[in-house]
Order: C-alpha cells, then structure tokens, then sequence
C-alpha cells in the first residue's frame, strides 16, 4: 500500500480507516432494517458493535499522540469515543427517545458528533491514500443513501 504522504504510525491510520468505513456500512445496515421491520432492533444490536470499535479508536488515537503526529489525525478518534460515550449513556445506559418525537437538545449532538466523527476520521486519508479515500467516499454515499431512504419511509 502507497501513500501519498508519511504519516506515522501508519497502522494507526489503518485502524481509522478501517473505523469509519466499518460504522458507515454498519449504520447503512441498520437504516435499511428499520425500512424491512419498522423497528430499531438491528440498529441496537449493531450499536455494540460501535461501541466495540472504540477501543481501536483509542489505540489509534494514543498511538498518534505519542507519535506527535497532527491533530487532524487524532482529533477523529477522540470525537468518535466522545460519540460513543454519548451513544451508550442515551441509548443504552439511560435509554431516551430522542429521534420521535425530536428531541433537539439530545438530537442535535448526538448527530453532530456522529456526523462529525465520520468526517474527520475520514478527512485525513485524502492526503494519505486517494484509494482508500474513495472507498470511504462510497460508503459515506451508501450512508446517507439509507438515512435518506429510511427518512422517506418514516423510519429515520
């Protein structure tokens, strides 16, 4: 593997990669269920998977600090982990309804920081690998493809 600009550690770099493109297809699964049964039932259970893939985020994240490397690199694992911890508090811990009826003030950053998280997890590898960036293009699009989808039936 190629790339286009040295970024230590690169395993680290991989791990991210590997992050938001694994939430993208997950969370696309999920959309799509909540169109097949009308429920969140899939959506919960993929949700253990996201938070399992904080802890990668975490090696990742250390890794990149105690390399030094730019704060572009590490700022994406550590909104991830702040989303999950948010995610699991809301939807697992103190489970609130907050998508129907909106709430807002649980709304707004809990799609801010899911939103954003994939955005700068996935930010950095344009710099590092034009491939492996469009492969996170694709799944983003899969992404908003099925929010959208699952928005026009109701079940968003």
């Amino acid at each position: 593997m190629q790339n286009q600009i040295n970024v230590e550690p690169w395993w680290a770099a991989l791990f991210v990669w590997t992050i938001v493109n694994s939430v993208n297809v997950l969370q696309a699964v999920g959309f799509l269920s909540r169109i097949r049964t009308g429920n969140m039932a899939v959506n919960h259970f993929l949700g253990y998977i996201l938070i399992a893939l904080a802890l990668p985020a975490a090696l990742a994240l250390v890794a990149f600090k105690n390399a030094h490397a730019g704060w572009l690199h590490w700022f994406g694992p550590a909104v991830y982990i702040v989303f999950i911890v948010f995610m699991v508090i809301v939807e697992y811990i103190r489970p609130v309804e907050f998508r129907s009826p909106e709430r807002i003030e649980i709304l707004v950053p809990y799609l801010v920081l899911f939103f954003g998280s994939i955005l700068l997890m996935g930010l950095p590898m344009y710099r590092m690998n034009r491939g492996l960036w469009l492969v996170t293009v694709a799944t983003t699009v899969l992404l908003l493809g099925s929010m959208i989808a699952a928005m026009r039936k109701g079940v968003g």
